[in-house]
């Protein structure tokens, strides 16, 4: 139950920072911000309906996590290591011809592997671990 309410307390204080700075900038006309904010918005969709699930889990006196859903994670875990393997490529690839600073590159590569664990996540929920 700690993981739950942690996860849901960094939801809030993400969502609480993205509010505070869209009232102090003018983030409309920048695509790439659109862009980050939509990506860290789906991120904390997928932190709090993971962050629900648990806590419906626990209304209901089962474990948080069972064995499928522990498989899950770790079969997410480890394609999501690898693709973002080749994003990190990619992006050291793409460096030389791309005109964004550094620290730019650094937060799209941040946001790119949360988003292909989030897609991984959804494609072994879906389509299952692969080894039945």
């Amino acid at each position: 139950m700690k993981k739950t309410l942690l996860s849901l307390l960094i939801s809030a204080l993400v969502v609480a920072a993205l509010v505070v700075w869209a009232l102090n900038a003018d983030f409309l006309d920048d695509p790439t911000e659109i862009l980050m904010i939509s990506g860290v918005l789906i991120l904390v969709g997928f932190a709090l309906s993971l962050a629900v699930s648990r806590i419906r889990s626990h209304l209901r006196r089962e474990p948080a996590e069972d064995e499928r859903s522990r498989r899950v994670m770790s079969r997410t875990a480890s394609l999501s290591y690898y693709i973002s393997l080749y994003l990190w490529l990619l992006i050291m690839i793409l460096s030389d011809r791309i005109t964004l600073p550094v620290h730019n590159l650094i937060g799209l590569g941040i946001m790119g592997m949360a988003l292909i664990f989030f897609f991984s996540w959804i494609w072994v929920k879906t389509r299952g671990s692969g080894d039945a």
